[in-house]
């Protein structure tokens, strides 16, 4: 009955979050991981995606160290649901017990252009911390999200991630909200890093292997001349705090052949990602299908359900 399905999900969901939210953040953050490392063990799919993933991305590693990288992972994801948990205690004032704003000028200077600026980034450590601690340090942003398919859950979860003033985009109608937010010298936040649907994106590399990239952020781009921000949220384990690290401003390339400039600025794009994915492998979710669209010349997917297809990829 898929009226008490929606029901049991949000009481899910709305039980997690408040219960992770009274309890004390280190509490809280250490409930998250174990939560994580429990769903990972009972749903077997994403073990297999992982570490194909894993095996695709470096191949050349020993199955010890793919071991690490999930586990590292597993926390980062289980940081993430607490971070975003206590996202409603969080404030301008408190903010840096949290997470630190790094190269902050970098996206200053970008904005002072005057043609809006769209954040490149990805899923990455507690990437819901980055527009929430943005718009408390400077000023509420636009993101562009999928809707979750539980209409409750949706609202529950915009609710937490717009308690700082951001407005989320539907992905499905993203093209003209985002260019009038360009228009207004606004700011888009976009995360690039993962698959496409075919009609949606054009084929790059990323870790040497095809993955179907959103082009919206190139064809944005190259169309209003906004700035491009390289933008990911980074664990840092020496000061026990997140980092959001602004990168400088990325220059596009500019043709005239607006289809080959869309492929090559993508590449730019997703090579920017795999430079701190491989800096940082343990804080990028591995679980998801990254390469799951595959070129037309391609007849068999990378991701099998078979637990046989996963040791094929050594």
């Amino acid at each position: 009955m898929p009226g008490m399905r929606e029901r049991v999900e949000f009481a899910a969901a709305w039980l997690l979050l408040k219960t992770l939210g009274i309890l004390p953040r280190r509490v809280a953050r250490t409930v998250g991981a174990a939560i994580s490392r429990i769903l990972f063990s009972l749903l077997p799919q994403f073990r297999r995606v992982a570490e194909a993933n894993l095996r695709l991305a470096f191949p050349e590693w020993p199955r010890a160290q793919r071991e690490t990288v999930i586990r590292g992972m597993l926390r980062q994801a289980g940081w993430l649901v607490a971070e975003f948990a206590h996202l409603p205690k969080l404030n301008r004032e408190n903010l840096e017990r949290v997470i630190v704003l790094d190269g902050l000028e970098n996206f200053q200077a970008a904005h002072a252009r005057g043609k809006g600026v769209l954040f490149l980034t990805g899923h990455m450590s507690a990437w819901e911390l980055a527009p929430y601690a943005h718009a408390l340090r400077e000023a509420p942003i636009h993101f562009i999200v999928r809707a979750v398919d539980n209409a409750r859950v949706d609202a529950l979860v915009e609710r937490y991630r717009c308690g700082s003033g951001n407005t989320p985009i539907e992905k499905n109608e993203a093209a003209r909200a985002v260019l009038r937010v360009m228009r207004a010298n606004g700011v888009v936040g976009i995360l690039a890093d993962h698959n496409a649907a075919r009609l949606e994106g054009v084929f790059v590399k990323f870790f040497g292997v095809p993955a179907c990239t959103t082009a919206g952020l190139a064809r944005f781009a190259l169309h209003t001349g906004a700035a491009v921000v390289p933008v990911f949220v980074i664990w840092d384990d020496a000061n026990r705090k997140y980092r959001l690290a602004y990168q400088p401003a990325l220059t596009l390339l500019r043709t005239g052949d607006e289809a080959a400039d869309v492929i090559t600025n993508t590449q730019m794009f997703m090579d920017v990602i795999e430079a701190h994915v491989r800096q940082y492998p343990d804080q990028w979710l591995w679980i998801h299908r990254r390469w799951k669209e595959r070129p037309a010349d391609e007849t068999s997917s990378i991701y099998d359900a078979r637990p046989s297809a996963t040791p094929a990829l050594d």
